[in-house]
């Protein structure tokens, strides 16, 4: 085993399993879209899963090597974990939307599918996800989080429905006025770092993310790499999300909602389940973070690229059923956390189901 103190860089970076699991999904998607029929659904299918899997990787690449470089340049912990980690989850989602916001100029119904992907995300995560992680142990919940962060979270999320809803679609300038306020808040919690690190000084010391011994070279070359992948990965799992949803007569709202919301958080599972063993509140902070970014940053940029409307067969879909779920999945969370400051398995429970119960009301009315 090699000491914490000796350094890793690029020639064992190449030997690392995240690097060689990469590899093989991007060859993976290169041959089955040039070795197999490209209009056959099966092969449309597995292509999807294998983009959204080069998509979760490649981001976490991204995200350990910014966090990496971040380190070496002597910036604190929990004012990385509160911008590049909040960011870096929600890459996925930022650059979905994006690339179906470019779509959107030639392919309309590309619009459904960023706005469904943003909210999707926003429900999956508050729900399923936070009810998976409490299931596994009960977790605590911090005042100040909940005051702060929890408070901003259902703001942001508000903010973006009665855009959406003035006139069924998010303008350039909208998008300009939800980024300018993430930006906004980010700033403010720099300027506050201190205060909230003195504050949660105890969850930072006790989550400590791998991969800290790499050169800076390695870190480099994982920002590269990892957001080259994760732009390629991204423009696939549009194209073929929308073509599934037209072969299928699915909305894309739904394949939104559903196929990409749930995929694109994947990230944000994997860092709250890992947080949720070993600290008192950071798994609820990572999940909050992130659907702080999503409804103001994510969707922003994409609506900035080309405005996004709804069109008239999702409208339905997602003014009357997608958007209030997702209101109501935020509150029900929110009630939770507020009601004991701590989160028990049985909530846990409550917030899956509450999931579950949303996709089955989807299918019902798609």
């Amino acid at each position: 085993m090699e000491k914490k103190d000796e350094l890793m860089g690029i020639p064992q970076l190449i030997h690392f399993n995240a690097m060689l699991i990469t590899g093989a999904l991007f060859f993976g998607i290169i041959l089955t879209q040039y070795g197999a029929q490209p209009n056959n659904l099966f092969v449309i299918s597995f292509i999807l899963l294998l983009s959204l899997g080069l998509l979760i990787t490649s981001a976490d690449f991204f995200i350990e090597g910014a966090k990496g470089l971040a380190r070496r340049a002597g910036i604190a912990e929990i004012v990385i974990g509160l911008t590049i980690v909040s960011i870096g989850t929600s890459l996925p989602e930022i650059l979905v939307t994006g690339s179906a916001a470019f779509d959107a100029r030639n392919t309309p119904e590309a619009a459904d599918f960023a706005i469904g992907s943003i909210l999707g995300s926003i429900l999956v995560q508050i729900t399923l996800i936070l009810g998976i992680v409490v299931m596994t142990r009960s977790v605590k919940v911090r005042p100040s989080w909940l005051n702060r962060d929890g408070v901003i979270m259902l703001l942001s999320v508000l903010l973006l429905l009665f855009f959406v809803w003035t006139n069924d679609s998010l303008e350039r300038w909208e998008g300009a006025i939800l980024s300018s306020l993430y930006v906004t808040y980010i700033v403010w919690l720099l300027m506050k770092r201190e205060e909230i690190r003195l504050e949660e000084v105890e969850d930072a010391g006790e989550y400590e993310i791998r991969g800290s011994n790499w050169s800076s070279a390695a870190y480099t070359i994982m920002i590269i790499v990892g957001l080259g992948f994760a732009v390629y990965s991204a423009r696939i799992l549009v194209e073929k999300a929308c073509y599934l949803a037209i072969e299928l007569n699915v909305p894309h709202s739904v394949v939104g909602t559903t196929v990409s919301g749930i995929g694109t958080s994947l990230p944000e599972l994997t860092i709250a389940l890992m947080a949720a063993k070993r600290s008192k509140g950071v798994a609820i902070g990572t999940l909050i973070g992130s659907n702080i970014t999503d409804p103001l940053l994510s969707i922003g940029i994409a609506s900035m690229i080309h405005p996004l409307s709804i069109s008239g067969n999702d409208k339905g879909l997602t003014m009357e059923i997608i958007a209030p779920a997702t209101v109501l999945g935020v509150l029900l969370a929110l009630i939770f956390m507020r009601r004991t400051y701590r989160f028990e398995r049985w909530e846990g429970v409550c917030l899956a189901i509450f999931y579950l119960v949303f996709l089955v009301v989807l299918q019902l009315n798609r």
